[in-house]
């Protein structure tokens, strides 16, 4: 828009001053001595202005020239500002997706190469977080030293760096560490809320109870905890002050420090009913546990409601019936108004809501409070099943059966049998040796033969050595000459003997010779070979096979 303004202005000025001297005529006299100019006044106008132009131009180039090392520098931390950045981006994006290796890479590489003194401490306190990440550990302790040192007495840098340390201090459970880390910033009163959310988990972590419940009272009221979260906090953090200073009146100043809100979370209630118990106000522990029960029904709160002196019983049993009214199928409530049933000696009453309650749910408590009802009503068969059943119902009995081993079989008598030579001992017992038995091993049945027959596990033997016969062992150990001991049945029944013919050794080797061969002989006639047996023993005399 302005260069539009300046345009037209120009374009307007140019046409006024071209009218102008148009209607004006005239000379322009310049005198230096020893020249006299004379020219019109039209080209004196327009040498003015080429002479301003010039200058300005001139002006111009010359500004531009002296400031070529300054913009040189300035293009330089451009350069290295788009790097830092470049690194800066790609680190913090491998550490949001959790490639903590990559990312500390990148920004110990950004540390090492950035001079901007606020680039460092964030380089370095990334980096720290990376290799948290990594589980290295000392080095994330270097990186935060590195970066303590650069942000110097910066105050925002020094926060920065105290918050980031403290938070990976807790989350390795340094709670002590971290909260010296931290104790700077709560001295000094910064109550950031991330600040205050540390400090938070660093006191709950060591049981302060105190600084929890101020510091989570804080954070909900500038609704930067949520509602459940305080509330549990509070309700712990409460209760714990309350009990430590049971022993004395002290707990009353905490107790009305309490906002009313705060009186009816289920620990707080029970810790201050327990308070006034024992202060001896039974009236004001009763009123405290019906106001938390009413907001929220809790089986706690009702079985500490149930439990009191038989004085109490008539008004807490008539305010728990009201209870079973909105509740009449709730174990919990059943059990109580039992209890308070057994403290006022209601003993049919009692009985009533107790098994009311196991119809229900099988709970240890109540069978035990049933058998302690039958055991005082004198019903000692009662009172063991019910306190046996409370034993099953709070712990897994194991279940005790006797143990029994089978006697090993006998395969003495199997006929089927493998022996430890590999044949079959029919009709042999475990104790029978082989000189037990005479001559040549039965042969099996036809049917027993062809069928597989499997090996007795009892006469495997691990030792390959141990699987060969006797005879066979002494043969493996006698000399290399000694002579081959023969069985008493001949070996060669075994084969085919017939004696070779004669006419096989006068019969010439052929050749490849071109001679015809000569004439064979008339054969002369053979004798009829030796009977080859048509049964075999299937084994031999001397145990071969």
């Amino acid at each position: 828009m302005r260069t539009w303004f300046w345009t037209l202005l120009l374009a307007v000025v140019a046409v006024a001053l071209a009218v102008v001297l148009r209607s004006h005529s005239g000379n322009v006299l310049l005198l230096v001595w020893p020249w006299r100019i004379e020219m019109s006044l039209t080209l004196a106008v327009l040498l003015i202005v080429a002479t301003f132009i010039i200058l300005y131009v001139g002006l111009r180039l010359l500004a531009w020239l002296l400031a070529i090392p300054d913009r040189v520098r300035a293009w330089r931390g451009k350069r290295a500002q788009a790097r830092d950045h470049e690194l800066l981006e790609r680190g913090w994006i491998g550490l949001l997706e959790g490639r903590y290796a990559h990312a500390e890479k990148d920004l110990t590489k950004l540390l090492d190469q950035t001079k901007v003194r606020t680039r460092r401490v964030l380089a370095a306190l990334s980096a720290a977080r990376a290799a948290h990440g990594l589980g290295e550990f000392d080095r994330r302790d270097r990186l935060l030293a590195n970066a303590q040192e650069q942000a110097d007495t910066d105050p925002g840098l020094i926060e920065a760096t105290a918050t980031v340390s403290a938070d990976m201090l807790l989350d390795q459970g340094r709670a002590e560490r971290a909260l010296t880390v931290l104790g700077p910033l709560a001295d000094g009163g910064a109550r950031h809320l991330h600040t205050m959310r540390l400090l938070l988990r660093a006191h709950t972590a060591l049981n302060h109870q105190e600084q929890v419940f101020t510091l989570a009272r804080g954070l909900l009221r500038r609704n930067a905890l949520g509602r459940t979260e305080a509330d549990l906090l509070i309700d712990a953090a409460g209760a714990a002050r309350l009990r430590a200073a049971a022993g004395n009146d002290a707990w009353r100043p905490i107790w009305k420090d309490l906002k009313a809100e705060e009186r009816l979370l289920p620990e707080i209630a029970l810790a201050g009913a327990a308070a006034f118990e024992a202060a001896g106000e039974p009236n004001e522990a009763a009123r405290v546990l019906e106001s938390a029960i009413a907001v929220k029904f809790n089986p706690a709160l009702v079985a500490a409601y149930a439990r009191c002196e038989a004085e109490h019983v008539s008004r807490r049993l008539a305010k728990a019936e009201t209870w079973l009214h909105q509740r009449p199928t709730d174990p919990d409530l059943l059990t109580a108004l039992g209890m308070l049933c057994l403290n006022g000696q209601l003993w049919g009453q009692a009985e009533r809501y107790l098994l009311r309650s196991l119809a229900r749910r099988s709970d240890a408590q109540t069978h035990a409070l049933l058998g302690s009802l039958y055991d005082r009503l004198d019903r000692p068969v009662d009172a063991v099943r019910h306190w046996r059943l409370a034993t099953a119902a709070s712990m897994a009995l194991p279940v005790l059966a006797s143990d029994a081993a089978l006697p090993a079989a006998d395969t003495g008598s199997d006929p089927y049998r493998v022996d430890a030579e590999g044949g079959y001992a029919v009709g042999l017992s475990d104790t029978d040796s082989d000189a037990d038995v005479g001559g040549d091993y039965p042969a099996l049945p036809a049917a027993a033969a062809a069928a597989p027959v499997a090996a007795s596990a009892s006469d495997y033997v691990l030792d390959p050595d141990a699987r060969v016969s006797k005879a066979q062992h002494d043969r493996a150990l006698a000399p290399e000459d000694a002579p081959l001991a023969r069985g008493t049945a001949d070996i060669d029944e075994y084969f085919d003997s017939a004696p070779i013919p004669a006419t096989a050794f006068d019969e010439p080797v052929p050749t490849y010779s071109p001679k015809p061969a000569p004439a064979a002989p008339a054969a002369k006639p053979v004798p009829p070979a030796a009977p080859v047996p048509t049964t075999k023993p299937p084994f031999k005399d001397d145990g071969s096979i």
